[in-house]
């Protein structure tokens, strides 16, 4: 962001705005958007010479740009910033803001400059911006820094010194820590084989979306519904039940052959709603269910168990440095009313040839190593393949396949119906199903965690460490679970 002296109280002569109280908000009129360009033809062109006549540029025309001002209680104009796409014509999850300027009169007012800085950074991020940077005019790196920003390059601007400075985006971090950091410690002892050499995941399953049934070509996969979700939406927790599990096992390469549910339910009418969304799952995908258990009189809840067979199975470790990193998704759909930026519906539309279709996905791919993305993302479940694969993930953002109407954060960090992240030597050859999006999109390499990699060549970090703590399956050849 060019930037004026925002907080160092500079004396200027002038009568300072009395602004003991201040309110940051989006511009919403044309008013704001005219005081606000006023305000940075007085700071940059009258004021710093930056410009010879005006400061406006493509991004004032962009119609994805938002504008954030300051005003005194009296409606005095304090300071103003915009945020943008840094892509144009293109939102891939980085924003940039610029322009960011305070009045000379409200500059002894300590805090305005500063409150625009968090106001934008909260704003970028609630966009779905996984990278969010400026270019600050190198006196204000100071207060930057304060404010949490890390400095990339020096630049000259309009033949000014200027700092390339980003700030630090740790959503995925955070997504990943919730949902998943636990793991490690809490299978902790249950690797151990028990029964002729059977283990917790099988001999070289860590992490898995599914587990080999010792003595067979079966593999078994077990999910449950978070209860609120049962709760709010049965018929949605009966399919998704389904969806989630045939997920699983064909994430492995398997063919599913069967289901078995547990259904808890207040009463026997919740009960039905449950297993009309179970069974008309069931029916879509031409997967029976081969048995359960119901229980009635209890808080609701839902778990799912699906089987399928594998001759060549694809665990989720079995991935090399050096090796190509593929996601493969439905793009089809939209957002599951009431779900916005968490679960992405590509399923409840679809035709049950074009479902069933879906489980030969993987084997067309013929990857070494193959997750399905559930709770923590594409981002998150790329990071679990890299850890059971002993390898740090680079994924390039830009060619990720991602759908125009959903927010670049969101997707990346939601659960999207059907999609695959997957490792490969070679690229696939066999024909996949027209419907679904496929794009190679990164690679693995020596090291641990996810970093992402811009258009512009600049590299941040996603996910620091391993997500599970379960390691690599290299490690622990006779330990693993269902993630």
């Amino acid at each position: 962001m060019t930037i004026v002296d925002l907080d160092s109280g500079i004396l200027t002569g002038t009568r300072p705005v009395p602004a003991s109280t201040f309110l940051v908000a989006q511009a919403q009129t044309r008013d704001d958007l005219e005081d606000f360009r006023a305000l940075r033809r007085e700071v940059f062109v009258a004021e710093q010479g930056l410009f010879a006549r005006d400061d406006t540029d493509r991004v004032d025309d962009d119609p994805r740009t938002i504008v954030l001002v300051a005003r005194a209680s009296d409606g005095t104009m304090l300071g103003g910033v915009r945020i943008a796409p840094a892509v144009e014509g293109r939102d891939i999850g980085w924003w940039s803001g610029s322009r960011l300027a305070v009045s000379v009169a409200a500059r002894t007012h300590a805090g305005i400059g500063g409150a625009l800085v968090r106001a934008a950074c909260a704003r970028a991020e609630a966009e779905g911006a996984l990278r969010f940077d400026a270019t600050v005019q190198a006196q204000n790196e100071p207060l930057f820094r304060r404010l949490g920003w890390t400095g990339i390059a020096s630049l000259d601007v309009h033949g000014r010194p200027h700092v390339h400075m980003i700030w630090p985006v740790d959503r995925v971090e955070r997504l990943a820590r919730a949902t998943k950091a636990a793991l490690g410690a809490l299978l902790e002892g249950l690797g151990s084989p028990v029964v002729d050499g059977a283990a917790l995941g099988g001999s070289g399953f860590v992490g898995d979306d599914a587990a080999p049934v010792p003595g067979s070509d079966l593999f078994a996969a077990c999910d449950a519904i978070l209860p609120s979700t049962v709760e709010r939406d049965p018929e949605w927790a009966g399919w998704c039940a389904v969806l989630v599990n045939l997920n699983d096992i064909s994430a492995m390469g398997a063919s599913p052959v069967g289901l078995l549910d547990a259904v808890g339910a207040r009463d026997a009418s919740f009960a039905g709603r449950i297993l009309r969304g179970l069974r008309a799952a069931s029916n879509a995908w031409g997967v029976p269910v081969l048995g359960g258990h119901t229980q009635l009189g209890v808080p609701a809840s839902l778990s799912v168990t699906a089987l399928g067979r594998a001759d060549r199975p694809v665990p989720g470790g079995g991935g090399s440095p050096g090796e190509s990193l593929r996601v493969t998704a439905d793009l089809g759909g939209e957002w599951r009313t009431g779900y916005t930026g968490s679960q992405w519906d590509s399923s409840s539309h679809r035709r049950a040839d074009e479902l069933r279709a879906l489980a030969g996905v993987v084997p067309a791919l013929r990857p070494t190593a193959a997750k399905d993305v559930s709770m923590t993302g594409v981002i998150g479940t790329t990071g679990m393949l890299a850890e059971a694969s002993g390898c740090k993930a680079v994924l390039d953002v830009g060619d990720i396949p991602m759908p125009s109407q959903a927010k670049p954060g969101d997707w990346l960090t939601c659960f999207p119906g059907f999609a695959m992240v997957s490792a490969e030597r070679t690229p696939a050859r066999a024909s996949i199903p027209t419907f679904v999006d496929t794009a190679v999109c990164g690679r693995l390499k020596e090291g641990r965690g996810v970093d992402l990699r811009w258009p512009d060549g600049i590299v941040t970090s996603a996910i620091a460490g391993n997500v599970t703590g379960l390691g690599p399956a290299t490690e622990h050849l006779s330990k693993g679970h269902l993630a």
